[in-house]
C-alpha cells in the first residue's frame, strides 16, 4: 500500500497532466472512487481501498491545517504543492458522511496570470469590463456557477487596473486563491470572527481605490458592500444567482432597496465557460474560454425596476452569445456547457 505522501503526489501529478480543475473523493463501504473534473465534466480516475483513503484524508487534513479529530463538521483548508516544476494552490473541503468524510480539492496554478482579453471568447466583452473600472465608485457584480472563472476574471481586472491606473487594490478572500503582486490580499477567517464585514471595515481604513470581496454570502455583507460603493469606493464581488436579472432579485431579497441599486451598480456579469472548437483551442492554447451576459446602462436601470432585459432585442443573453459563438465556429455545440 502506497504511503499517503506518495499516493498524493501520484494523484496530483495525474490531475495536473490532465488539466483537471477539481479532484473528488467519493468513499464507499470498502473503497473510495476518485474523479477528476476536466473541461467542466466529471471523469472517473481510479479507485483505492477505503483504508488507504482514510490515511490520505488524514494526511491532507493535517497538511492543510484542518482538525484531524473533527469529522462531524465540514472543514476547509489550503496548501501549496509542487508538481514537477510548477507550484499549485490546493483548496480542500470536507463533508461529513455517515461514517466518514468526503473530500474535494480545487487545483489552481499559482503562476496563472492571463491577460483579461485572453479569458473571453469575445475580447470586446473584456474591454467593456475594463471601461467599467474607470468609474471612481460603484459595484461590479459577477455571477455564474462554481468553476465558471469568476475569480480569474476579477484577478485579471485588478491586475490590469493596478498596472494601467495605479489603483490601490485590496482583496478580501476565503481563501486567497492566487498570490498577486502589488495587491493587498486579506485572508478572511470566519471561525475566528474575522468575517467579510470586519474585513471590509478594516479595508476601508487603508484608502483603497478598489476592494474585491470574494463573495457576497449574506445580508450583512451585501449591505456593507453596497454602502462602500455608495461612499466613493469601487467594489468587485461575486454573488450566486441564475443570471444578471436574477442577481438583482437576490440583492432585493437581501434587503437592498432599489434606490441603492440604482445608485451603486455599474454593471453585472453572468459568466460561463464553454468548450472551444479544435481550431480555437490551438489559437488560445486553452480548451475553454468564457462567454458573458453583461447588464449595464439603461437595460440595468429597467431591470432594477423589474423589467427583464430579455424582453429587449439589444440585450445579449448568455444563450444568444453562445449561439453567436457557435455560428462563428468558436465552439462546437450550441447547447449549454457544463461549468
Amino acid at each position: 500500500m502506497k504511503q499517503p505522501e506518495v499516493l498524493s503526489n501520484t494523484i496530483l501529478t495525474d490531475a495536473t497532466t490532465y488539466l483537471a480543475t477539481d479532484i473528488h473523493f467519493s468513499p464507499g463501504p470498502n473503497e473510495c472512487h476518485i474523479y477528476f473534473r476536466i473541461n467542466g465534466y466529471r471523469w472517473f480516475y481510479k479507485k483505492i481501498p477505503r483504508k488507504q483513503y482514510q490515511s490520505l484524508l488524514s494526511y491532507y487534513k493535517f497538511r492543510s491545517g484542518m482538525d484531524i479529530a473533527e469529522n462531524r463538521l465540514p472543514q476547509d483548508g489550503t496548501l501549496s504543492s509542487q508538481v514537477k516544476d510548477n507550484t499549485y494552490f490546493l483548496r480542500l473541503s470536507t463533508l461529513p458522511l455517515k461514517d466518514t468524510e468526503s473530500l474535494a480539492i480545487r487545483v489552481l496554478p499559482e503562476q496563472y496570470e492571463p491577460n483579461i482579453e485572453e479569458l473571453f471568447v469575445f475580447s470586446k466583452q473584456a474591454r467593456q469590463l475594463m471601461k467599467w473600472l474607470k468609474s471612481s465608485s460603484g459595484i461590479i457584480l459577477f455571477t455564474g456557477p462554481t468553476g465558471s472563472g469568476k475569480s480569474s476574471t476579477m484577478y485579471a481586472l485588478l491586475k490590469q487596473a493596478t498596472k494601467e491606473y495605479g489603483y490601490q487594490s485590496i482583496t478580501l478572500e476565503d481563501p486567497i486563491e492566487q498570490s498577486v503582486e502589488k495587491i493587498l490580499q486579506v485572508q478572511v477567517n470566519e471561525k475566528s470572527g474575522f468575517d467579510y464585514d470586519v474585513g471590509l471595515k478594516a479595508a476601508l481604513r487603508h484608502d483603497p481605490d478598489i476592494i474585491m470581496v470574494g463573495e457576497i454570502r449574506d445580508d450583512k455583507t451585501a449591505k456593507f458592500a453596497i454602502r462602500a460603493a455608495l461612499t466613493g469606493h469601487l467594489v468587485l464581488s461575486t454573488i450566486h444567482a441564475r443570471n444578471t436579472f436574477g442577481t438583482l432579485t437576490r440583492l432585493k431579497q437581501m434587503g437592498i432597496p432599489s434606490s441603492d441599486l440604482h445608485e451603486s451598480i455599474i454593471g453585472i456579469v453572468a459568466q460561463q465557460l464553454v468548450e472551444l472548437s479544435p481550431t480555437y483551442k490551438e489559437v488560445n492554447h486553452s480548451s475553454r474560454s468564457a462567454i458573458a451576459e453583461l447588464l449595464s446602462g439603461q437595460a440595468l436601470e429597467r431591470a432594477i425596476n423589474g423589467i427583464s432585459p430579455n424582453n429587449s432585442k439589444e440585450f445579449l443573453s448568455l444563450d444568444r452569445i453562445r449561439r453567436k459563438a457557435h455560428a462563428e465556429g468558436i465552439i462546437q455545440i450550441e447547447s449549454d456547457q457544463k461549468a
